[in-house]
């Protein structure tokens, strides 16, 4: 395919958000460097194994676009690599620092460029906002985690502390509130935004679970990371499911994935069936749930960082 320049792929009228307010990059010593660097290779790399998964429920997958008209894997993969540099000085500038107020900021002004750059790399398709928030909280809480605990902090104390960032107000965040936060206003739940700010509890309390429980009953990884995306969106109120298809998609999907884990999940021939009929519901109602997605690539990156810990990296 042939790659359009930068300032024709971005939406019309999108200009890069201006840098004046930019933190300045760190230098960091060459250990805390190459750290950061692993940081950024892990979040990149747990975001193209959750695109690769298939099937996938109405989502982008090696079958084709799922419910999206505006996207595809290529898409969805170069969106997902032009993320590194972002995710390296999100890192970057979080090593050795506190979870405070000017933190925040500054990783919600690296956000803002970064998806300037997803834009890009998309060709105007909204291929990774949510991942730019969850991933940006996540790789900052473990940059400081590593400095105050010498890389030994667990998932949950790495949400946690991720939560702390997102409980600060972003003074320069736009007015304009996005597809999210409107469909939080009109249906009363708390979105990305609560996800965070309550330390991911479907990553750490229901995403790597049903992950880690279907590895240890022998089940292939495909069907266990299945698994954990269909245990997610079995409870999480989806604002993406709710912005395509209002109640009706977020309980068809919910119900859905509920269904297949109950006949045995996706290694079971029945598990299965279910979860492609499911893929069909979904497909019929346009609706797909990528907030779901998201918080499977965040689980993907928490459960890289638990296997470094445990193989010394």
């Amino acid at each position: 395919m042939i790659e359009l320049p930068i300032a024709l792929c971005a939406p019309v009228g999108m200009r890069r958000p201006p840098r004046t307010r930019r933190p300045p990059r760190t230098r960091l010593p060459q250990r805390p460097r190459l750290r950061a660097l692993r940081l950024a290779d892990t979040a990149v790399e747990a975001l193209i194994t959750e695109a690769m998964l298939t099937p996938k429920p109405a989502l982008v997958d090696q079958r084709g676009p799922g419910a999206h008209c505006d996207l595809d894997l290529e898409r969805l993969l170069r969106s997902a690599r032009s993320l590194h540099d972002a995710f390296l000085e999100m890192a970057t500038l979080a090593t050795g620092r506190r979870p405070d107020q000017a933190l925040r900021e500054q990783l919600a002004l690296i956000g803002r460029d970064a998806e300037f750059d997803m834009f890009a790399a998309s060709g105007g398709s909204n291929t990774h906002r949510g991942a730019i928030w969850v991933m940006g909280l996540l790789l900052a809480a473990l940059a400081i985690a590593d400095t105050e605990a010498g890389a030994g902090a667990t998932p949950r104390e790495i949400a946690r502390l991720a939560g702390t960032i997102a409980r600060h107000d972003d003074r320069f965040a736009p007015t304009q509130a996005s597809h999210g936060q409107s469909v939080c206003r009109l249906y009363g739940v708390s979105g990305a935004r609560g996800q965070a700010r309550a330390g991911f509890p479907h990553v750490v309390e229901v995403g790597l679970p049903a992950l880690w429980s279907a590895r240890a009953r022998g089940v292939d990884e495909t069907s266990a990371q299945l698994d954990a995306l269909l245990a997610i969106m079995a409870s999480l109120d989806d604002t993406c499911l709710l912005y395509r298809g209002g109640p009706g998609a977020l309980r068809a999907a919910q119900a859905g994935a509920g269904a297949v884990l109950a006949l045995g999940g996706a290694s079971s021939t029945p598990g299965m069936d279910a979860l492609l009929c499911l893929d069909m519901q979904l497909l019929a109602l346009n609706a797909s749930p990528g907030g779901s997605a998201d918080l499977l690539a965040a689980c993907l990156f928490l459960d890289q960082h638990c296997c470094a810990q445990h193989c010394g990296a």
